[in-house]
């Protein structure tokens, strides 16, 4: 549904993204996730004809969104990082205003309001003005905003940024809730709201797409073992490496009283290797206080792709 090729955009000397590539079908939840200023919102400037690129180029459903950009439009809906509220308005005059802007018909604008209202849940705010509501439910109103026209994508900037927790629970079911008629891009640095939300996470670091991958694929981890032993990375590395199917060690530099490595396992290895590793250690004679599988999170996948990246720069 959405293609990029060898997206760049520069600002000057200056190389906001650089020759980015993918691919996002009908119905996926995609987290795009980096830090503050690896390219994200420029990203989604140019995905909603907001920002040209300097080269490469994005479609939508086949269709150029530089060279149709109202009419790709027509199918979006946007939540900026801030959202162009208007304080003075209520609600529902907020929402109305929105509508005549999308060219929604007055036969259907009423409907069209009211069916936004209860997708977000401000059914009890409608005759509030914007600026007495709380932060949540101004993000609301954003992404009622947003979805008013019944988008086929849906593109969310930090949709949770600024919200307390109970906030952000309802801002997932929510976007949760609107991914089942649309396709969803959420811009965020909060690796928790991508493993919370998401289907699919895109990295973006420095400008260019380090990582891009299903979730379910990215956190499988049952290759890969957590050992806990008082002895020292090189007599570990010296005598667990003899071990057939164990691929790669890896210190953890761990701050507990004993000694953490990570255990990479060839990916055909099929047996169940831990008695090996348990009669291994006790024939070294060292203390064994812990063998598990090792739990891969995103903020751990999020530190491999980012200290590859920069190990990758150092040799350059």
């Amino acid at each position: 549904m959405i293609n990029a090729k060898q997206l760049t955009r520069k600002y000057g000397s200056f190389t906001a993204i650089q020759d980015l590539n993918f691919s996002i079908p009908r119905g996926q939840i995609v987290g795009l996730l980096g830090h503050n200023g690896a390219g994200k919102t420029t990203t989604l400037k140019i995905l909603t004809g907001y920002m040209e690129a300097t080269s490469g180029s994005i479609s939508i459903g086949g269709v150029d969104v530089q060279e149709n950009r109202q009419d790709i439009q027509k199918n979006l809906g946007y939540l900026p990082e801030v959202s162009p509220l208007y304080p003075e308005m209520t609600v529902w005059q907020y929402l109305d205003h929105i509508a005549d802007l999308r060219n929604i018909s007055s036969e259907k604008k009423n409907s069209a309001i009211a069916e936004a209202i209860k997708a977000t849940e401000l059914g009890d705010k409608a005759a509030s003005y914007i600026n007495t509501l709380s932060k949540g439910y101004r993000q609301r109103v954003g992404v009622a905003q947003a979805i008013i026209h019944k988008p086929e994508i849906l593109i969310l900037d930090e949709p949770t940024n600024g919200l307390d927790p109970s906030q952000i629970i309802t801002m997932r079911n929510l976007i949760k809730n609107l991914s089942k008629t649309s396709t969803v891009i959420i811009s965020t640095h909060i690796m928790q709201e991508v493993e919370a939300i998401c289907d699919r996470v895109i990295i973006i670091l420095n400008g260019k797409i380090a990582l891009d991958s299903d979730l379910s694929q990215l956190k499988a981890s049952e290759n890969q073992l957590i050992i806990g032993v008082n002895a020292e990375y090189k007599d570990v590395l010296n005598s667990l490496s003899s071990i057939n199917g164990i691929n790669e060690i890896q210190d953890l530099q761990s701050s507990s009283s004993f000694k953490e490595y990570s255990i990479k396992l060839d990916e055909n290895c099929d047996h169940n290797i831990n008695p090996t590793i348990v009669k291994k250690v006790s024939e070294q004679g060292w203390d064994l206080y812990k063998l598990t599988t090792e739990q891969r999170t995103l903020e751990t996948i999020f530190k491999e792709v980012n200290s590859k990246l920069i190990e990758g720069a150092q040799h350059v």
